[in-house]
């Protein structure tokens, strides 16, 4: 079963940018943990990262045709707004799991909404690189055991 994990604008910037709300790992580490986490689920990981809206939603497009099992996506600043993103991203069957690092509720107004969360099997916040392993976890397990029985 494979994971794909997407990231969304600045996030490659990780490591370099407010290290108070982001922490101070590099994207590169922070896609090792989530990978090491898909192998100990018995899953592998794909990952993508795009600073572009359309790239994001194009591949979300081909997640529905390209075996991908269940979808881990850190939004960036899109996740308040991208309401194409947001269409994209119904269309999928598979679980999907919006993950961020900052607890989006405890900073900037602007940040505790979520266009996306409507349409995502559930969110994580704030829990740092501890939320990308319970993210990949959880939608292995969403998509391997869909009712929970695990």
């Amino acid at each position: 079963m494979r994971v794909l994990l997407l990231h969304g604008p600045n996030l490659a910037a990780l490591g370099e940018r407010d290290p108070d709300h982001y922490g101070g790992i590099d994207l590169d580490a922070l896609v090792a943990v989530a990978r090491d986490e898909a192998t100990s689920q018995g899953a592998e990981l794909a990952h993508e990262q795009s600073d572009a809206e359309a790239a994001l939603v194009q591949r979300v497009h081909a997640a529905r045709n390209d075996g991908t099992g269940a979808l881990v996506i850190n939004p960036g600043a899109l996740g308040h707004y991208s309401y194409a993103l947001r269409d994209a991203l119904e269309l999928l069957t598979i679980p999907r799991v919006e993950v961020h690092l900052s607890n989006v509720h405890g900073r900037e107004r602007f940040r505790a909404t979520s266009v996306i969360a409507g349409v995502c099997s559930g969110s994580i916040s704030g829990l740092g690189v501890l939320g990308y392993r319970l993210a990949i976890r959880a939608a292995v397990e969403l998509a391997t055991d869909p009712n929970g029985t695990r």
